[in-house]
């Protein structure tokens, strides 16, 4: 995880740069329909805070957190709101929010903590709430380009969440890359409500 971290500090502004821009409203938009309006969506692992500025922009309440510090200060310096410096497995709320969004975000972790994650964000969750999660699509586990990646099949999503027995897989599908140069590259998204 540290050189992950060690890749988005040095690579701040230039991720800031290819990501704060892609349309992602299609998926966005897909999520936002299990949240009451005004509701309070955490962004788990904002990276440049695109997303949190369109939750924003829509009148929800968001939080926001990255693991990385100078990608904290960027989303912060872009949304307007101050995007929290904590990890992960910092994450200990009871209840608390409407939606979790984690795009490409839990993906950094390795497979064996991804099922401790998935509970930590199932407790955080209010009843009905949900949660949107997206991993590259694949069975591969290690480094890549100097950041750390669990790709992730249905099997291998279902197998991560085998122990959240109150998370509901809602929707579920693979797409191409919103990014115009990435679009050979396939990502598994998932929308889970937390039974209630």
């Amino acid at each position: 995880m540290n050189s992950t971290l060690d890749y988005y500090n040095s690579q701040a502004s230039k991720f800031f740069d290819n990501t704060v821009g892609v349309d992602f409203s299609n998926i966005e938009d897909r999520f936002l329909k299990y949240i009451p309006k005004k509701g309070l969506i955490l962004d788990f692992g904002c990276g440049s805070g695109r997303d949190t500025k369109y939750f924003l922009d829509r009148g929800f309440q968001v939080e926001a957190i990255d693991g990385s510090e100078e990608l904290c200060k960027a989303a912060s310096r872009y949304t307007g709101i101050e995007v929290k410096h904590c990890y992960f497995s910092d994450l200990d709320e009871s209840e608390r929010y409407d939606g979790i969004w984690a795009c490409a975000s839990i993906l950094h972790e390795r497979s064996e903590v991804i099922p401790f994650i998935f509970s930590r964000m199932e407790k955080a969750l209010k009843s009905g709430g949900a949660l949107y999660v997206s991993f590259k699509y694949g069975s591969f586990e290690g480094e890549r380009g100097g950041r750390y990646f669990t790709d992730m099949t249905e099997e291998r999503l279902d197998l991560a969440l085998k122990n959240c027995h109150d998370l509901l897989n809602k929707e579920e599908w693979v797409s191409s890359d919103a990014r115009p140069d990435r679009s050979d590259e396939k990502w598994l998204n998932a929308i889970l409500v937390k039974r209630g």
